[in-house]
């Protein structure tokens, strides 16, 4: 392993290995972290039918399009095989089964802390991504449950769930789509929704959304929502009627300020709509056998699907730096120098035009700083 880096990079998922990928072509010296056995581990982990929401054009890393044989919408595993392409095309090789326990500085280096010892560079790139910690909520009488409980990072597919009482909660993509699929199974299932919504079609008048959010990504958010707000409302319909409330920010305020994704529908609202899948509020508390909401209606359920996201805290994994973190923990910049000399952050934080394609500007964009800072440091 080579010693004297220019740079570390944490993660092997698509952040990290971009970031790998440009920072190589600029000339410097890297070497990529990975805590599992291989690249792209968290789309390894993801739920079976789960699909891209972003277009295959909009998705590609640096220097490579995604196969144009791939459909609109690539699946899991054309993205997991996207990346082992990725990796092998720019010599990318990972150490695996390296997990980073904490970085830290010391002068004009940053140290990372793993198993096999303290390893230091110029410069640490943060590409650990925003799916790897899991969000789990608790509720009083959770422990009294006699049902199965897991996040929605454990589900594959409907098969262990057939014949059961489920109960999905959460109205992110992760949720909507594993309500549907359950209920495309016949599988009986309920939607515990909190709070108000957005909803967005996959494709508007025969483009992918995406592609909208980047024509408008330099108007301000409000105007861009008050601009799509009839033409959505004609794609989504009156799902008012349906028992979901409406929020009031439109989609693209509801990203930028608030760091939630709409629902993006391929079917979940039709599925509601005939009846197949079933909404609820908010849960109250737990029971033996099921769950009471917040309008006190009680319910018996076998299972509980827990799709209410993930929650990366990394001041866990940078805890002696200031000035970076918000107060979860989430970087305040990405994509380019931070308070912190040296450190970078590809691919953290949610956005309306893609986190594939910011992924990818994050990285070229990293690369040319950490050219210069190694450059302007020696």
């Amino acid at each position: 392993m080579k010693l004297d880096l220019d740079a570390i990079i944490v993660g092997a998922g698509p952040a990290g290995l971009a970031c790998a990928a440009t920072m190589r072509a600029a000339g410097l010296s890297v070497t990529v972290f990975e805590k599992a056995d291989s690249v792209g581990a968290v789309w390894r982990r993801h739920y079976d039918r789960l699909h891209l929401h972003t277009d295959r054009g909009h998705s590609g890393l640096p220097g490579m399009p995604m196969p144009s044989d791939y459909p609109a919408y690539p699946s899991r595993g054309q993205m997991v095989a996207y990346l082992e392409s990725y990796a092998a095309r720019f010599d990318i090789s990972p150490v695996f089964d390296t997990e980073v326990s904490r970085i830290h500085r010391d002068g004009a280096r940053w140290h990372a802390d793993t198993a096999q010892g303290p390893i230091n560079a110029r410069a640490m790139v943060i590409a650990t991504g925003i799916a790897d910690a899991p969000y789990r909520p608790s509720w009083p009488g959770s422990e009294t449950f006699a049902g199965r409980v897991i996040h929605s990072s454990e589900y594959r597919n409907p098969d262990s769930f057939a014949g059961k009482r489920v109960l999905v909660v959460g109205f992110g993509n992760s949720g909507g789509e594993i309500a549907l699929e359950l209920a495309n199974a016949g599988i009986d299932v309920a939607l515990a929704v909190r709070g108000p919504v957005q909803i967005l079609p996959r494709d508007l008048l025969g483009f992918p959304i995406l592609s909208w959010a980047i024509l408008y990504r330099r108007l301000p958010a409000r105007l861009v929502d008050f601009i799509n707000a009839p033409v959505l409302r004609l794609a989504v319909g009156d799902f008012e009627k349906l028992g979901l409330r409406r929020a009031a920010k439109g989609p693209r305020q509801m990203v930028e300020e608030d760091g939630r994704v709409p629902l993006i529908d391929i079917g979940t609202l039709a599925r509601i709509s005939d009846g197949s899948i079933r909404i609820r509020g908010g849960i109250d508390r737990f029971t033996a056998d099921g769950v009471t909401f917040t309008d006190a209606r009680a319910e018996p359920f076998d299972a509980v699907i827990l799709a209410t996201g993930f929650r990366p805290d990394l001041r866990r994994l940078i805890p002696d730096v200031q000035g970076v973190f918000d107060q979860h923990g989430m970087p305040l910049l990405t994509g380019q120098v931070t308070a912190a000399p040296g450190l970078y952050f590809c691919g953290q934080i949610t956005v309306p035009t893609g986190q594939l394609r910011e992924i990818a500007i994050e990285a070229q964009r990293i690369a040319g700083s950490v050219k210069a800072y190694v450059a302007h440091a020696s």
